[in-house]
């Protein structure tokens, strides 16, 4: 199988559009387009029921002691963990694209509804979720797409990976929340083929530069 985008090309920079924020000179970020790219795929195995997908950041640090605090940096030394920016479950398997802005545009406070999709397909909660739990302007439940937004006193660059699986099932049984390591889990034992995309991103001006 092979993934591939209009948007941007596999280890190459996401563009602004995007993401969930941007670089401002005075602030050091603020919301961006959160536009959810294109993505198209083929090559899937003839048994193929359902697709998922998963797109997620594995190098969000996991203390935040210094995230995004003035005179400091997030050390690349810091242990990451995984952030999921996006989970979508019983995609069709007559399907092989999902067009640019079909499942995010703009940024949208407290979050997108889910999990019913189009087509018959369900948006996961993705990981915005528990960032903003403690904010009571952005708090809810982020359904579907929201791009990236790191630390922007990071001192690595993050990856940003698209996963899609091929399953031998048409829906996914998952029985509670909806998120990206449920659906691995409930995916195992289920995977045909599985390919993925990655692009980078950084909100830190001496990594862009």
């Amino acid at each position: 199988m092979q993934l591939t985008s209009n948007s941007f090309n596999n280890n190459s920079v996401i563009p602004i559009r995007y993401a969930f924020g941007k670089v401002d000179p005075k602030t050091h970020v603020t919301l961006s387009d959160n536009v959810s790219p294109h993505l198209a795929w083929s090559g899937a195995p003839p048994q193929t029921r359902s697709f998922a997908l998963i797109c997620h950041d594995p190098d969000v640090p996991s203390k935040g002691d210094d995230v995004n605090q003035e005179g400091k940096s997030v050390s690349k030394l810091v242990p990451r963990v995984d952030f999921f920016h996006w989970v979508l479950i019983d995609i069709p398997a007559d399907r092989h694209e999902i067009a640019e802005g079909t499942h995010a545009s703009g940024v949208t406070p407290r979050g997108k509804n889910g999990p019913t999709a189009p087509e018959g397909m369900h948006h996961g909660i993705n990981d915005y979720t528990s960032w903003f739990a403690g904010d009571a302007d952005m708090k809810g439940d982020y359904y579907g797409y929201d791009g990236p937004c790191p630390p922007w006193n990071d001192e690595i660059m993050h990856h940003y990976v698209f996963t899609l699986y091929a399953l031998d099932v048409e829906k996914v049984d998952i029985s509670g929340p909806i998120t990206g390591q449920s659906v691995r889990e409930a995916i195992k034992g289920h995977i045909l083929d599985q390919c993925k995309l990655t692009g980078l991103y950084t909100l830190n001006p001496q990594l862009s530069a």
